[in-house]
């Protein structure tokens, strides 16, 4: 089943969150490649004088990316977010997703991310200047928000009409609000609400760790399109997973462990070469610690990595711990469908 964003068919409904820290390039292709039809990059900052910057640079690179290419952009001045929209898009960006989501105070304290959602005038303010600045290119805009800032505001509906009005083409949402964080559980019947509310596509977001809860999550919101967020870190063939379970009610079998090894070291070189040798290597350890966080030995390995500052040596490491392992089983244990939690770092970049 595809999904119409404006001009532009995508694959399916299996999304990937943006995730700051998380969803660079060589990410949002592995996921790509294992099942999701959209991923949307890391938050650019509307901040002009932050573009030149290499951490910027990174996130707007979007080399050899299949399309569509989604950039989410994020900040509090109306002109500055219409700048920052004409900005990627100049650089390759086919839609620009608005964020409203973000719960990090070091985002929030500057009245940007979910803080937005306090401020309706301002918030409706930035959405009409973002889709004026996308129109004359064609490029649609979406937008992902949390169902308000605290239990007794929540106002997502209220700003969802509004936001469909001014010209917004899908919207995100996640069933926490921001003063949750990612704490709790999410809660769905503010995103059917949504749903209920506009005619423009809504996507579900928040919990989704499993194809059941996709499913369901589905079925209780009516939603268009689920997103997948922290159940795909260490874990990307969730997507597959998903889909195999959408179209037939059965389960695909867990990766086999030679594959995972493939796809791992792939994964690494890929980020390797965006990120360089000395930022390389060591951002590449959360990752390596989400893939092998349930296998046998995990745990150790995980520490065994903090001591590792070479990339050749940290892939060699890898790809031994998984030979080891394949003497041991054929296929990856299935994953717990418990959430998985975030750790402080986490808390403070992730945006899903």
């Amino acid at each position: 089943m595809t999904l119409q964003i404006g001009n532009i068919a995508l694959e399916n409904r299996l999304f990937v969150a943006p995730m700051a820290g998380v969803t660079d390039r060589p990410f949002r292709m592995l996921c790509r490649e294992l099942g999701a039809g959209y991923a949307v990059s890391e938050m650019v900052t509307s901040r002009k004088e932050l573009w030149g910057t290499l951490k910027t640079s990174r996130r707007a690179n979007h080399d050899g990316e299949p399309g569509p290419i989604s950039v989410q952009i994020a900040g509090t001045d109306a002109d500055m977010m219409s700048e920052a929209a004409q900005y990627n898009i100049e650089r390759g960006a086919q839609i620009i997703d608005i964020n409203m989501g973000c719960p990090a105070k070091k985002v929030c304290n500057k009245w940007a991310g979910s803080a937005l959602m306090r401020d309706e005038p301002l918030a409706l303010e930035i959405v009409e200047a973002v889709v004026k600045a996308a129109a004359p290119h064609d490029v649609p805009v979406t937008l992902k928000m949390r169902t308000g800032w605290s239990e007794d505001q929540r106002n997502a509906v209220t700003l969802a009409r509004r936001f469909e009005q001014a010209g917004v083409q899908m919207l995100t949402v996640h069933g926490r609000t921001r003063e949750q964080g990612y704490k709790g559980f999410a809660e769905y019947d503010t995103i059917a609400a949504v749903k209920a509310a506009v005619r423009i596509p809504v996507v579900a977001n928040g919990d989704i760790t499993s194809p059941e809860k996709a499913r369901d999550v589905l079925a209780l919101t009516g939603a268009d399109a689920v997103m997948v967020g922290r159940a795909a870190q260490g874990r990307p063939w969730i997507f597959r997973e998903i889909a195999h379970f959408l179209a037939t009610g059965t389960h695909l079998a867990p990766p086999l462990v030679v594959e995972v090894r493939r796809l791992m070291l792939d994964h690494l070189q890929e980020h390797y070469a965006l990120y360089g040798d000395y930022s390389g290597v060591r951002t590449a350890r959360k990752h390596i610690g989400w893939y092998v966080r349930a296998l046998p030995g995990g745990e150790a390995f995980r520490g065994a990595m903090n001591a590792i500052e070479d990339c050749d040596k940290q892939l060699r490491a890898v790809a031994g711990f998984f030979d080891t392992l394949a003497t041991r089983m054929d296929r990856i244990p299935h994953a717990s469908d418990d959430a998985v939690e975030p750790t402080d770092e986490q808390a403070a970049d992730a945006l899903a």
